[in-house]
């Protein structure tokens, strides 16, 4: 049994049909590359896993660990495991450094739809793992998160999806925008994170770094997969990452 699987999933914004019949596998203690062009669907199978509105998933299935969860909310599938960073980092910019990652501590003590703590009998990492996947925020604790650099703001907001328990990190075009060194960086810090027993699912464009730490790739076009392989397969495949990649 796979970690996670999509099993011929439709997926919608509003009208918009974006995801068809899109099936894929995540195996436990992998780094799992999704590639595609703008638009091609790797967004938002990424908010179809995670129950993130929109999209609306109307037919197929999203299961995790054996489980059934298709259109849970998001706040359930993260107290299953299952951390989403999204594009463009996201952290809340007049908050310091060490409050961005204190808020998931907020968030299991809050109670979901059903009146029951979301809280599990887990914790994510403590303040002090995460600071040394990241020396760099250790440094920057009392910093507000806006003044930091792209580099900086995407480690932050990795350290603060892993400050819940998370089983399956979703990381969705963690590269963008960030120098090359920079990008080393975060790939080391990823790869440390898989070894370290997390299973990552990684969304990006930039295709030559992505399978560089991937074990293997899904590439998927106008949201209906066009190869699975290794990343090694996919590197050696030139006609796929030309006709669907550009590179």
């Amino acid at each position: 049994m796979s970690l996670l699987e999509l099993d011929d999933v439709d997926a919608y914004y509003d009208e918009s049909h974006i995801l068809r019949d899109l099936s894929l596998s995540v195996e436990e203690g992998e780094i799992c590359a999704l590639l595609g062009r703008n638009g091609a669907g790797k967004t938002t199978t990424l908010r179809s896993i995670a129950g993130a509105t929109p999209p609306t998933v109307q037919d197929g299935t999203v299961s995790f660990q054996g489980t059934d969860v298709t259109g849970d909310p998001p706040e359930d599938i993260a107290a299953r495991g299952i951390s989403l960073v999204p594009e463009e980092r996201r952290v809340f910019a007049d908050l310091s450094v060490v409050e961005n990652l204190r808020l998931p501590e907020v968030a299991r003590s809050s109670t979901n739809r059903f009146g029951r703590s979301v809280a599990t009998t887990r914790e994510g990492m403590s303040m002090e793992e995460v600071y040394e996947y990241f020396p760099r925020l250790d440094e920057r604790r009392e910093q507000r998160a806006g003044t930091l650099s792209g580099g900086e703001q995407q480690m932050l907001a990795i350290a603060r999806a892993l400050r819940q328990p998370t089983d399956l990190l979703l990381l969705d075009e963690p590269y963008e925008g960030l120098a090359p060194q920079i990008i080393e960086t975060v790939e080391r810090a990823v790869e440390r994170i898989r070894e370290d027993g997390t299973t990552i699912l990684l969304v990006e464009q930039n295709a030559i770094a992505a399978t560089n730490i991937s074990d293997r790739a899904y590439v998927i076009d106008q949201g209906e997969v066009v190869f699975e392989g290794t990343g090694e397969e996919l590197q050696d495949d030139e006609e796929t990452r030309q006709r669907y990649l550009g590179v």
